[in-house]
Order: structure tokens, then C-alpha cells, then sequence
């Protein structure tokens, strides 16, 4: 829904112009990109239950999900590769359900609130882990 949804607070960039950005700066940074999307709590666990077999790190905007899915906070914690957490709004400016993230704890770092640069900022710091 990105580009459509709640422009004020998400932006206007679609999910592929925002891929498609993400793409440009892993290439400045040396690294390479794998996108994921899905609506389905299950298949996002089976990506994590996988990724340490193909990548070097995760980069997850886990929405909602962020906020109650000890199930996806259980799959990042039991990951053997570094997770990044990145939320397009400030989730700490939202509704008071919305303030903590249950994922946070298992996580390398978190981004909030810097819109689609959020993701420009996790990568750069995602590559920079991984490099230490």
C-alpha cells in the first residue's frame, strides 16, 4: 500500500520506487539486495527460518506485525544473521498500541520515523555490521 496509503505519514514512492532506490544504494555501499513482501505472518517466518542460508543480513519493516507477533520475534531471535527493524513513521508519535515493538529486543538496531530513507539507513548500517 506504500505510495497510496497515508501519504502524509508513508509518502508518496511506491514499493518498487523505494526498491528501486534501495537497489542504487546497495550498489554504492558494494552490496546486493533481495526483496520480500507479504501480507502472511507464516511466510514471512519461513523467509527468516531461510535467510541465514542466502544473505548476510535482514532488513524488516514488519508493520503491524511489529507490535504483537512473538512468533516473527522468535524467528529473528533464533536467525544467525543481523536483523534490522525500520518503520517508515515514528511509532513512538502514534497511538499507544503502536509504541513498542516486541521485535526490537532481537534486533541489531532500529530506524523510525524517516519515512522511506529509513531504509537507506538501515542498509548502510546493515553493511557496516557486517563488515566489522
Amino acid at each position: 500500500m506504500t505510495g497510496s496509503r497515508e501519504k502524509d505519514v508513508y509518502g508518496s514512492e511506491t514499493l518498487d520506487e523505494i526498491n528501486a532506490g534501495i537497489t542504487a544504494s546497495a550498489e554504492t555501499l558494494g552490496a546486493s539486495v533481495y526483496f520480500f513482501q507479504s501480507n502472511h505472518e507464516g511466510d514471512i517466518i519461513d523467509r527468516i527460518q531461510t535467510a541465514s542460508e542466502f544473505y548476510n543480513g535482514i532488513i524488516i519493516n514488519a508493520g503491524a506485525l511489529s507490535h504483537y507477533s512473538y512468533a516473527i520475534r522468535d524467528a529473528i531471535s533464533a536467525c544467525e544473521i543481523p536483523c534490522v527493524e525500520v518503520h517508515m513513521s515514528n511509532i513512538h508519535a502514534l497511538e499507544s498500541f503502536r509504541n513498542n515493538s516486541v521485535i526490537s529486543a532481537v534486533c541489531k538496531g532500529t530506524v523510525s520515523g524517516f519515512g522511506a530513507f529509513g531504509y537507506h539507513l538501515a542498509l548502510a548500517a546493515l553493511v557496516e555490521s557486517i563488515k566489522a
